[in-house]
């Protein structure tokens, strides 16, 4: 289902049936996108452009699962469980950073500079164009691929676990970067886990944390303007440190030498007569 960008509130949530209330004198609840959008998937393109009250409605009904509508005399509360992806051009626009944070993921769209990549793409661009319905049947053996190797996964998600440490290392380094809430711890524990489903393996390494951490958390970091470095590569300067012996090595010895060097200098400021600073009995 596809959220237009000139949608309004009673489109996307449902409003009462004019036509019935009309003709036959009795209120009835005309479903809206939210409804129609149960169980499936709710496109939203230029999702930066749309109104942050109507992106707001739509984020609330996606975390909690449920649409609540209430006007006109109709209280109606219906299955909202979807799947939103939101796509728009930074440049046309920003969303505001409690709007970003509800996004699980995010990931930036580049032009293909591999040569044989583009082509295949411009080809099978070309061949939807002059027929549709052919091309559609041409990748249906792929298409059914995927849809077991997915069903696969689902059922395979359950048994999967994140081991401690990993999961300690996920919370390390959300709370290094400032991550407000705990939305970005979540989303990491929950994609890694479904990368490993994906891939038809059980166990959680290293390397799949440091597959997804960029795609989780790299919208949820404060952006400065005049800082040349990307959020993603801040994101993945900071694991290879994390997961770097050598950098762990030094930062506790910069941290014990941090805490001694306080200690020295709080026993230096303690004054005679001080509770600290009495006499010890001899």
């Amino acid at each position: 289902v596809e959220l237009p960008l000139g949608a309004t509130e009673d489109r996307i949530c449902g409003t009462i049936d004019i036509e019935k209330a009309l003709t036959e004198g009795v209120k009835a609840f005309e479903p809206g996108l939210l409804a129609k959008a149960n169980r499936g998937i709710l496109y939203v393109d230029e999702v930066n452009l749309l109104d942050d009250s109507l992106v707001d409605v739509v984020l609330d009904s996606s975390a909690s699962g449920i649409n609540t509508v209430e006007r006109e005399g109709i209280s109606i509360a219906h299955p909202a469980k979807f799947i939103m992806i939101g796509s728009g051009n930074p440049a046309e626009g920003e969303l505001r950073p409690q709007l970003l944070d509800r996004f699980g993921m995010s990931v930036q769209v580049r032009t293909l500079m591999d040569v044989a990549q583009r082509t295949q793409l411009v080809l099978d661009r070309m061949a939807f164009e002059t027929d549709p319905e052919g091309f559609i049947e041409s990748t249906k053996p792929e298409q059914e691929v995927l849809t077991a190797k997915l069903v696969a996964a689902r059922e395979r998600l359950p048994k999967i676990k994140v081991p401690r440490n990993l999961q300690l290392l996920i919370s390390d380094m959300c709370s290094r970067l400032n991550v407000d809430g705990l939305r970005g711890d979540l989303v990491v524990n929950r994609a890694v886990k479904a990368l490993v489903a994906y891939e038809g393996r059980n166990q959680v390494t290293q390397t799949d944390v440091g597959r997804v951490v960029p795609l989780c958390l790299n919208h949820r970091l404060r952006k400065d303007p005049l800082d040349p470095i990307d959020s993603g590569t801040k994101v993945q300067i900071l694991f290879k440190r994390l997961t770097d012996p050598e950098f762990l090595k030094r930062e506790e010895e910069a941290k014990k030498k941090q805490e001694a060097a306080a200690a020295a200098a709080a026993k230096a400021n303690k004054k005679a007569g001080s509770w600290g600073g009495l006499p010890s009995k001899r």
